[in-house]
């Protein structure tokens, strides 16, 4: 029997903040077996299965020969049974090759549906305060294709009647074809002074916008201009931007800010950095894996009330137990008589998310806090405790507490395995900060700066980190960068994602 064919969705993933995807649109990324993106929305993958299959099909509208090798793909792709998500930029429908692709796709026999997304033209506008209709104004807004393929042409329009009509232009075009258009206009009798915007790679932390008078965007928009891509706006809506203008002055933006934590933890820092404008390069230094020992888990889960005190090291070791806790016959009830610790607001937070309030909550990790912090709860002589932690960080806490007379399980809930130096992203990270264009380093803990140290290699990253800005969590991480030579321009005062942030903000603010 014939495996059932599969079925294709084409999704808009708007003009490149990962964010403005629609609700339907993530939740059928995050089912989809396969995913084909165009290049301009890579960031969308966030959202996708971590074991989906993923294939860049290069830029949006690309040739009809490569179009066509696409639209086969996705019939390929679904005659295998997979679920197929087909991440476009903007909105399918809108000046892209999204129909053509359906179909094909229908033609074929093979199920569709249609996702639509925040057109680029909606969306690169409002991120540069230019609203392309106001009450009031004028009556009429034109969607004028531009730059689509590999060809620059002028679009095939009565430029006569197009200036006759008044109202808003807007055009899909980048800095050679824009500077085409609005000679145009202007040579089929508009206005020299009619208002203009240029929006370079909207909705990006590298978003960049011209405005003025068309003469003055001719003047500034040469036609050797760098490729890349733009919206242009002629209108007298063009002149709101100075009153509306909001995603290029916040905090952070355009700031270059690499996130060092894993891909497990590093989802809620590069969102706080997104929020504020800035580019988050995320730079897992270690992936994570199962223990030796995995069985091990499940028996202090399935024990857990045994234990005076349970010992949290990490927010995922949190998150390894409470998963072993609720694969077998109990829930957090059994946690009942048992008080907790946790190191770190990180940790305490993961416990938050599963209903438990830490007794204890350590603002960093430093070995003989965890004891007295315990001991001041009362005597750990003849106490049963559990701490659970990655394999990194060793067991230094579980002897120290031993030493205080306390019975101690040390358990491993998983273990940490750091990417090679000859990786393309630890290559990639290393160029970025030879070429100066890295804004900041961040770490949250010494394991992270020991570990990107490792990625970059140890001589090359003291050299390159003391070239930039290094943001460490707290004076434990400062100190093991110290430790390394590399010197913290900024150490959070509250010890947290949130303070890390703050004091992000303040250093560039001034």
């Amino acid at each position: 029997m014939n495996a059932p064919i599969g079925r294709v969705f084409l999704i808009g993933a708007g003009p490149g903040d990962p964010g403005l995807i629609t609700v339907r649109g993530l939740r059928l990324l995050g089912e989809a077996d396969v995913v084909v993106y165009d290049r301009s929305v890579a960031a969308a993958l966030r959202w996708a299965r971590p074991d989906a299959e993923r294939l860049e099909v290069g830029a949006p509208a690309e040739s009809a020969l490569a179009q066509d090798a696409i639209s086969l793909l996705l019939a390929e792709k679904a005659r295998d049974g997979h679920t197929v998500a087909r991440l476009k930029w903007g909105d399918p429908f809108v000046f892209d090759s999204g129909a053509k692709e359906a179909l094909v796709l229908r033609e074929q026999g093979i199920p569709i549906e249609v996702v639509p997304g925040v057109p680029a033209a909606l969306g690169a506008t409002a991120y540069a305060g230019v609203p392309i209709t106001y009450p009031g104004g004028d009556d009429v807004v034109v969607l004028l294709r531009g730059r689509e393929g590999t060809t620059n042409a002028m679009p095939d329009v009565d430029w006569d009647a197009l200036v006759a009509l008044g109202g808003t232009l807007v055009c899909y075009a980048d800095a050679r074809l824009a500077a085409q258009v609005l000679g145009a206009l202007v040579g089929h009798g508009a206005a020299p002074d009619t208002r203009a915007a240029l929006v370079h790679r909207g909705t990006l932390p590298s978003q960049h916008t011209v405005t003025g008078t068309i003469s003055d965007l001719l003047e500034q928009v040469s036609a050797d201009a760098p490729s890349d891509l733009a919206i242009l706006v002629v209108g007298k809506v063009a002149s709101l931007r100075d009153h509306l203008r909001w995603f290029d002055e916040r905090p952070l933006f355009g700031r270059r800010i690499i996130v060092t934590r894993s891909q497990e933890q590093a989802q809620e820092l590069v969102e706080r950095l997104e929020n504020l404008g800035a580019l988050a390069i995320e730079a897992p230094t270690f992936r994570l894996g199962p223990p030796e020992d995995s069985e091990a888990v499940d028996r202090a889960a399935a024990t857990i009330d045994d234990f005076d005190w349970v010992v949290f090291e990490s927010a995922n070791s949190v998150a390894r137990f409470f998963a072993a806790l609720l694969r077998g016959p109990r829930d957090i009830r059994a946690l009942g008589g048992t008080s907790v610790c946790a190191l770190g607001p990180s940790t305490a937070d993961r416990l938050a998310a599963h209903g438990i309030k830490a007794d204890v909550v350590l603002p960093e990790f430093r070995v003989e806090s965890v004891g007295d912090a315990l001991a001041s709860k009362g005597s750990l002589a003849a106490a049963r405790l559990l701490v659970v932690r990655p394999d990194h960080l060793r067991d230094v806490v579980a002897t120290d507490l031993a030493r205080r007379g306390a019975t101690v399980t040390d358990l491993v809930a998983y273990r940490t395995a750091a990417d090679p130096p000859e990786s393309p992203a630890a290559q990639a990270l290393y160029r970025q900060l030879l070429d100066g264009a890295i804004d900041a380093v961040t770490f949250t803990g010494p394991t992270a700066v020991r570990r990107f140290t490792t990625l970059i290699g140890e001589e090359e990253a003291v050299d390159l980190l003391n070239t930039t800005v290094v943001a460490t969590i707290g004076p434990v991480t400062a100190a093991a960068a110290e430790e390394l030579g590399i010197t913290s321009t900024i150490t959070a005062d509250t010890f947290d994602v949130d303070g890390l942030v703050e004091a992000l903000v303040r250093h560039f603010s001034k």
